[in-house]
């Protein structure tokens, strides 16, 4: 454990200098014109963009959108911790100097859920999984674009969603698969 500490930390220098070195390249790439589709791309994120879409999921389709928003509700709760605990612990400033211990930059919270979500409904809509996997990513990059996160904050973030919504669907398929055999069985 001590090891993978001392690596960890070995590795934070050089990955800064990259977190830095892309800021600047991204920032001196800005143009008004991509502003406000940013801002959109961003908002998306936002918890109630997120109630609507799943509340309309759940109208849509019915039963089975129903246990697509529930599966998404419940693998957003590790998530959450997951990310909510890592941004109290590393207290790292966001690139635009905001520095808060309840808002800080490592990981993004945008980027965690947005990919979570974007794997929980490609394994309902795999057709749609191109469109929703590439939604997350210009979620994320928004978030570098408008200068609140770096980038390693978005790679980690999107880590943890995409392994929270792992772990989850195996749980929930471990669980609808156990509840099915215990319904097989004759009564008694």
């Amino acid at each position: 454990m001590i090891r993978i500490l001392l690596l960890v930390v070995a590795l934070l220098g050089p990955l800064e200098q990259l977190d830095l070195a892309a800021q600047r390249a991204v920032q001196d790439a800005r143009r008004p014109e991509l502003q406000k589709p940013a801002r959109f791309l961003s908002d998306i994120g936002k918890s109630r963009v997120v109630g609507g879409l799943l509340l309309a999921i759940c109208l849509i389709e019915g039963a089975p959108g129903v246990a697509v928003a529930r599966l998404t509700l419940v693998t957003l709760i590790p998530v959450n911790l997951a990310v909510e605990g890592l941004k109290r612990l590393t207290y790292r400033a966001r690139p635009d100097g905001e520095h808060k211990r309840s808002n800080a930059s490592f990981p993004s919270s945008h980027a965690a859920n947005a990919f979570a979500i974007a794997a929980v409904l490609a394994r309902h809509w795999r057709r749609a999984a191109p469109a929703l996997w590439a939604l997350a990513a210009l979620i994320a990059a928004s978030r570098v674009y408008l200068n609140r996160h770096f980038t390693s904050d978005v790679l980690v973030g999107a880590a943890i969603g995409i392994l929270c919504a792992w772990a989850v669907y195996r749980e929930w398929e471990r669980r609808r698969i156990r509840a099915e055999e215990r319904s097989a069985l004759p009564p008694g």
